[in-house]
């Protein structure tokens, strides 16, 4: 074999060589680059778990914008793993996010069920090919922000009037100062119109100081027997007046825990409302019953009803049904609010059923406890009399006795 030969095949071999280090480093580069994609589409360690304890909405979305992974709460929103982010205002979202390379928020309205819901939404890139959306529902903070802003500019409104009222009845009795039939009937209209915004004021005090974080202070074990008297007798005259009945029934005996001032401006206010809103000759029933550990006291009325449309903001601030009727009777449109939060300050619930022409019957209920010990003596020796004295009367004569 001459060098020629030789020659050739080293080459050949070296060639050989060649292409197969070629082949070798070709699927080493294609291992690698399939390791990186692979890397980048797996979620950091710990990120499912976190997911997991969060409460807020929240999912990792690839970058064909299908979730990876998502929170527990991410369900109520129809999102679920493995399906398409379906809100466009979010994947326009995640695009300008990963676009950007920085986190991108906006408050966006997505629909949970059948009910459209605010929510303030986050999206941030986590790897090159993941992004982390972050959903906080913010429909209640914009609802009470709402209507805190209502609150102030109804109570301006609402104090604008007696106010105004009180101003020019001033000026008009200044005017008439030689006519005194005048002065007089100046005079009582400002009573009237000053009674009122000392109403106004004191009931929007009320409501603040229901509505504050502080614990009711006066807490003791109340009877429901003696809220319900003070509760009527503070709404007799008024119902007087508008020749209605009050008539009282149920059990009697029953008690609370709570403030008993509140609890019994709270069952006022309901009186009031039946009357204010009842026919002359009417009706209206204040009765108790204990329930499963709770008391139930019901204020029914057989008045102008309710539609039920209305019945979900009776108990907003300044919501009159009747603004015509409200105005006549100088209602605040506070009194349903007050009750609302008197009773959850106490960890009660109130009610509403009404029907237009038929009435309506406002339900408070509260945790029931036990008679304190004096009250139960108390009763125990006040059955015994009536039992002596009842023995007595049914005891036989015999030939003798003295009549």
């Amino acid at each position: 074999m001459d060098s020629t030969q030789l020659a050739l095949i080293a080459l050949g071999v070296g060639t050989l060589i060649g292409c197969a280090l070629a082949a070798l480093l070709l699927v080493a580069l294609r291992a690698r680059d399939a390791a990186r994609l692979q890397a980048s589409t797996d979620l950091p360690d710990g990120t499912r778990a976190v997911l997991q304890g969060m409460d807020e909405v929240a999912v990792v979305v690839d970058s064909s914008l299908h979730i990876v992974a998502a929170s527990a709460p991410a369900e109520l929103f129809g999102m679920v793993e493995g399906e398409l982010l379906a809100a466009d205002e979010l994947r326009d979202l995640v695009r300008s996010a990963r676009s950007t390379a920085r986190p991108e928020a906006d408050t966006l309205r997505l629909r949970r069920g059948v009910e459209l819901r605010s929510v303030a939404a986050r999206a941030s890139t986590i790897t090159p090919r993941l992004t982390l959306v972050v959903i906080r529902d913010i429909t209640e903070r914009e609802r009470v922000e709402e209507m805190r802003r209502d609150f102030v500019s109804n109570t301006s409104h609402e104090l604008k009037t007696p106010v105004g009222a009180v101003t020019l009845l001033a000026e008009a009795i200044e005017s008439a100062a030689d006519d005194p039939d005048q002065v007089r009937h100046f005079a009582s209209r400002l009573g009237a119109e000053a009674a009122r915004l000392g109403q106004l004021t004191s009931r929007i005090m009320n409501l603040s100081r229901l509505q504050a974080a502080d614990d009711l202070t006066e807490l003791r074990d109340v009877s429901i027997d003696e809220v319900l008297t003070a509760a009527i007798e503070s709404q007799t005259i008024a119902a007087d007046a508008a020749q209605i009945s009050i008539v009282r029934g149920g059990v009697r005996g029953a008690w609370v825990r709570g403030d008993v001032q509140v609890l019994t401006e709270a069952i006022a206010n309901l009186v009031a409302n039946a009357v204010a809103y009842s026919p002359a000759g009417s009706t209206v029933g204040v009765g108790v019953k204990v329930v499963d550990g709770a008391v139930e006291i019901a204020v029914t009325d057989r008045g102008i009803g309710i539609p039920e449309g209305e019945q979900a903001r009776v108990f907003e601030r300044f919501y009159r049904a009747d603004q015509a009727r409200s105005r006549r009777t100088g209602g605040t449109g506070l009194g349903l609010s007050i009750v609302k939060h008197a009773v959850q300050r106490h960890g009660g619930e109130v009610e509403l059923w009404s029907r237009p022409g038929r009435g309506s019957t406002f339900t408070v209920r509260l945790a029931a406890v036990a008679a304190p010990p004096d009250d139960r003596t108390r009763k125990r020796a006040s059955k015994k009399k009536s039992k002596k004295k009842k023995s007595t009367r049914d005891a036989p004569r015999v030939k003798g006795d003295k009549k």
